[in-house]
């Protein structure tokens, strides 16, 4: 009979879902999505125009950029309570956590500046000069180089990690946003928002490999503006969000060819995949909401409001 009841209630109990955490900078929240059910589960507080988000790699914090309140915040991801901040110089705007998983990177727009976190001392070990209005950043695999790219300045700063220093500076299109290292770090993509080009640098040298161009019928070229961009795992294809031309690029990264275009919310700006890279989760600024692009298709499946003007998002575990 106990072993019955037992088996009964394992069965009625719903096993745990993932998520994904969108950050909405115009309502201060954090929407909160099932990647099983495809629904806002919670909603959740946070400082003022969030916009950067990242989990430490157990996931048991997850770092939010609190730009207008100055402010990297620390949340507990089951509570939702803000642990504490982290000093991140003025109007943090993105950030990456190095593999050592203690040493955050944020891009302060306001200062120009990238100032680097202890997220264990909460003390500041370094602040690095970079050009105006720094935005994008990324890091090797190998934890030995990041990158911050500034939007007016048009470059992508080269840092070593073991010196906290600047060793190059490499020209991109107008308005970088967004940066990743790929193919294991041997290349860095970097997305040019009105140049409306994604370049790609081989990282042995910092040298220019090749450069993504976009044309989508029927819209307008002023209206396509890349900004963040995955890549599948296996490393052959990249989706590339084009901003307010309301599509995906969906590129070819061994030939850099664009094989198609996908409709997608107003404004899209960043994206994540969930546990399997089978569904991809963008976030559409405008229109406030989320679409989920099935990855194996192609296609978009399933629109999912959240707040007003959602702008960053991660992938959580909660099991496994």
């Amino acid at each position: 009979m106990f072993r019955t009841t037992a088996l009964a209630l394992l069965l009625a109990t719903p096993a745990l879902a993932d998520e994904i955490w969108v950050t909405n900078e115009k309502d201060n929240t954090i929407s909160v999505i099932d990647t099983a059910t495809l629904e806002v589960t919670r909603t959740i507080a946070t400082g003022e125009r969030p916009r950067g988000i990242t989990f430490s790699a157990d996931h048991s914090v997850v770092y939010i950029c609190a730009s207008d309140s100055d402010a990297v915040q620390v949340m507990d991801p089951v509570s939702g309570e803000i642990l504490h901040d982290l000093p991140s110089g003025e109007d943090p705007e993105q950030f990456v956590l190095h593999p050592d998983n203690r040493r955050l990177y944020i891009a302060n727009e306001d200062d120009a500046i990238t100032t680097v976190v202890d997220t264990q001392t909460r003390r500041v070990i370094a602040q690095i000069d970079v050009g105006i209005e720094p935005e994008g950043m990324a890091v090797s695999p190998d934890g030995k180089t990041v990158i911050t790219t500034s939007e007016t300045t048009n470059m992508a700063h080269w840092i070593d990690t073991g010196t906290e220093t600047i060793f190059a500076n490499t020209l991109v299109d107008s308005r970088p946003r967004h940066a990743e290292f790929v193919k294991d770090g041997a290349e860095l993509w970097v997305s040019a928002e009105i140049g409306g080009t994604v370049t790609v640098f081989d990282t042995s040298d910092q040298s220019e490999k090749a450069k993504l161009h976009f044309a989508i019928k029927g819209v307008h070229d002023d209206l396509i503006q890349p900004v963040g961009f995955e890549l599948t795992p296996d490393g052959k294809t990249a989706f590339v969000a084009l901003g307010p031309s309301n599509h995906l690029a969906v590129v070819n990264a061994e030939t850099y060819e664009v094989e198609q275009y996908i409709l997608v919310g107003r404004r899209v700006w960043h994206m994540a995949f969930d546990r399997d890279h089978a569904q991809l989760f963008t976030t559409n600024g405008i229109s406030g909401d989320v679409t989920v692009v099935d990855v194996a298709t192609r296609k978009a499946v399933k629109t999912i409001k959240v707040g007003r003007y959602p702008w960053g998002a991660a992938f959580r575990p909660t099991e496994g």
